[in-house]
């Protein structure tokens, strides 16, 4: 079983999210990672799917995800070809006596302090799930007391786009 990033363009409407994520489930499949939001398009969203699945279950899904009729358009975007990042929120143990070791190791991973208490420092961090994982372990000594992890977002690199949306999108909606 392999990982594989699905950027699903779907109409910006109630309940799409949930038939999308329905079809998984129908199927048996657990979603390691889901991420929707608006595009630059209004009135269409970007829902971004990572999936844990064989290369032939994947084909059905997406010939299922394509016969709903809010689905615009389907991508699977592979890891060197795309550009994956998710985000972190996470809230550290750091009494006077350990808050230098937690800044200085947060700055290697170019991590951001959002907030400081005398007992504790919160820190923001992008990247790749790698990324986020050994931040996570370097930080776990400290005591990690809280923390919240995005879904992962991607797009294709380069000119190539999803934007093509001319056929599926009215001309009042293109900015």
């Amino acid at each position: 079983m392999t990982k594989h990033t699905l950027s699903v363009l779907v109409e910006n409407k109630p309940g799409v999210l949930a038939r999308v994520a329905a079809l998984f489930s129908r199927r048996g499949f657990n979603i390691d990672s889901l991420a929707v939001g608006e595009t630059e398009h209004p009135g269409v969203s970007r829902i971004t799917i990572v999936v844990g699945v064989e290369v032939g279950s994947l084909e059905q899904v997406t010939k299922q995800l394509n016969k709903l009729i809010h689905v615009l358009k389907i991508v699977e975007l592979e890891p060197d070809a795309s550009v994956q990042r998710e985000l972190l929120l996470v809230k550290v143990r750091a009494d006077a006596a350990t808050r230098g070791q937690v800044i200085d190791a947060a700055n290697l991973f170019k991590a951001r302090s959002v907030d400081v208490t005398p007992d504790t420092v919160t820190f923001e961090v992008t990247g790749n799930s790698d990324k986020i994982e050994s931040f996570l372990e370097v930080l776990e000594p400290y005591g990690i007391k809280e923390l919240v992890q995005s879904g992962t977002v991607a797009l294709g690199r380069g000119a190539k786009s999803m934007a093509s949306l001319s056929r599926y999108v009215s001309p009042s909606q293109v900015k």
